[in-house]
C-alpha cells in the first residue's frame, strides 16, 4: 500500500505561480512512477505530469497543455514530488491529483494504483 498526501493547492491570479506537494508514505519503493492529474467537473481526469523515482528512467514527461511551465521533480530523501506551475491561466482550474504506480512513465490513469485525495488550484482571470 501507498499512501499520498498532497498540499499547496489555492486560489492564485492568472500569470501567477503555485506549487504543489506530495508526499508519500507505505511501500513507495516498488512503485517507482509518480503523476499529477488534474479533474474538472464534468470531464475525464487528464494527466499533467509524471516522473519516476528511478533515474536510469530517464526524464519527466508532460501534456502538451503545460509544456514549458509546469515542472515536475522529486525529493528522494524526502519521498515528496513537487508541482511548480508558473503562468497559471483560468483553464489550469482543476482538482490535481497525485499518483503513485509501477512501470513505465505514463500520464494515463490505467497505470496508477494509488491516488491522494486532491487539492483544488482556481486560477481566476
Amino acid at each position: 500500500q501507498v499512501q499520498l498526501v498532497e498540499s499547496g493547492g489555492g486560489s492564485v491570479q492568472a500569470g501567477g505561480s503555485l506549487r504543489l506537494s506530495c508526499v508519500a508514505s507505505g511501500n513507495t519503493k516498488p512503485n517507482n512512477i509518480r503523476a499529477w492529474f488534474r479533474q474538472v467537473p464534468g470531464k475525464e481526469r487528464e494527466g499533467v505530469a509524471v516522473v519516476s523515482t528511478w533515474t536510469v528512467d530517464g526524464s519527466p514527461v508532460y501534456a502538451d497543455s503545460v509544456k514549458g511551465r509546469f515542472t515536475i521533480s522529486r525529493d528522494s530523501a524526502r519521498n515528496t514530488v513537487y508541482l511548480q506551475m508558473n503562468s497559471l491561466k483560468p483553464e489550469d482550474t482543476a482538482v490535481y491529483y497525485c499518483a503513485a504506480g509501477a512501470g513505465s512513465r505514463s500520464l494515463s490513469t490505467w497505470s496508477y494504483k494509488y491516488w491522494g485525495q486532491g487539492t483544488q488550484v482556481t486560477v481566476s482571470s
